[in-house]
């Protein structure tokens, strides 16, 4: 007699639980090499120089999704991410930096002035895992909706700084991916991610 297949869903769920609550990951030196490249990638753009994205840390070498997100007094300026890694996590962050600054659409690039007055805000996810709606807790996972050939994927600080209840997270993750509302209820497959967060004021 064969036994059905193992779901190991909750198991990751455990895991990626126990890693969020965890030390942080990343220490004092690599958070600001980190944050060091992300202003190297876009100051370097205006005089067109090259980058060295040689990873000075084995840490940074290890292929990671990240977002680089950008805020000029305050207010956004820019953001850009890699879900899947592709990179090393290095290079990841000063290519989204880099698109941060001069391709996110809904922003003006960013001029030469504005540059030494930005603040370089970094979310470095783990892998991606499978979770049910009832597992969502705000503030400690980020969501990735998708269906089709539509996905959205929103940050864990986005739904605390708007202040949304767990409903509302999914909601508007749904939206992000250009699908109805409750397409969380209809069949759309919902992933989880944590991210480890930091940026220059933390230095």
């Amino acid at each position: 007699m064969s036994l059905p297949p193992k779901d190991h869903s909750h198991d990751e769920f455990s895991r990626a639980s126990s890693t969020a609550i965890s030390a942080p990951e990343f220490d004092a030196e690599a958070r600001r090499l980190l944050l060091a490249v992300a202003h190297e990638a876009i100051n370097s753009a205006f005089d067109h120089r090259e980058v060295d994205l040689t990873p000075p840390l084995p840490q940074l070498a290890q292929p990671r999704g990240a977002f680089t997100t950008l805020y000029l007094h305050s207010s956004l300026r820019g953001c850009v991410g890699h879900i899947v890694p592709a990179f090393s996590l290095y290079r990841t962050v000063a290519e989204t930096a880099r698109a941060a600054a001069f391709e996110d659409t809904r922003f003006t690039p960013v001029r030469r002035e504005e540059a030494p007055e930005l603040e370089v805000s970094l979310s470095i996810l783990s892998p991606l895992f499978e979770i049910r709606p009832d597992q969502v807790e705000i503030g400690l996972y980020g969501l990735v909706v998708s269906q089709g050939n539509h996905r959205g994927l929103l940050l864990p600080q986005v739904a605390t700084e708007h202040g949304w209840d767990r409903l509302t997270f999914l909601e508007q993750t749904c939206r992000k991916a250009g699908l109805p509302t409750d397409a969380w209820k209809l069949g759309a497959r919902i992933q989880a991610f944590t991210a480890e967060v930091f940026s220059d004021r933390c230095l």
